[in-house]
């Protein structure tokens, strides 16, 4: 069963751009990360640049960059765009199942467009999260290559994913569709993710 997730979950990596937009029923951008289960705009640069975690079970995704980042989290259905703001403004989603049996792809860009967008892509299982980080839909010449980014987890039997700045082939990160960089972990844990 579990080898039929991981099969399921690469061929979602291969296909994420084509995923339609979804609704985030417990994401929250903030400067300080909450669990609020209602979605708000309202990133703030008045955080701390230094890295954070989320709390529960969940991704916490934090801007250190020096710009805003767009971020929609997607998986049956139509999301709105939500904005980090630059210098410590978050993004906190607790797992969450997507109702066709796919999986969740958090994107996020430099720009309002999503032509060129980094990806956190997972899928929930009973109690297993099926995680990996996606640059096929990024363009090489991104503030996220050359800034780089980095998934840490507060659970030390997990992975974490670190893209240094300026490489443009990271090997934690997807490259091509067929690329095996998927990553497994206890749904328990709490992920986070800084840009820069």
């Amino acid at each position: 069963m579990a080898f039929l997730k991981t099969l399921g979950f690469i061929a979602l990596a291969a296909t994420a751009s084509a995923l339609p937009q979804g609704y985030w029923p417990t994401a929250t951008t903030s400067a300080v990360s909450t669990t609020t289960p209602s979605a708000s705009a309202s990133g703030s640069a008045s955080a701390s640049a230094s890295p954070t975690s989320s709390t529960g079970s969940g991704i916490n995704i934090v801007n250190n960059m020096d710009q805003d980042i767009y971020i929609w989290s997607t998986s049956d259905s139509t999301s709105g765009m939500q904005t980090l703001s630059s210098g410590g403004g978050t993004y906190t989603e607790s797992w969450r199942t997507n109702s066709d049996g796919g999986g969740i792809s958090i994107k996020m860009a430099t720009s309002e467009s999503e032509d060129s967008v980094l990806q956190f892509e997972y899928t929930k299982g009973d109690d297993t999260l099926w995680w990996d980080l996606s640059s096929i839909n990024l363009a090489s010449d991104s503030l996220f290559i050359s800034s780089g980014f980095a998934v840490t987890t507060d659970d030390s039997s997990c992975s974490s994913a670190t893209c240094s700045a300026g490489d443009t082939d990271c090997a934690d990160s997807y490259q091509q569709s067929d690329d095996v960089d998927t990553f497994s972990c206890s749904t328990s844990a709490a992920f986070t993710l800084n840009l820069g």
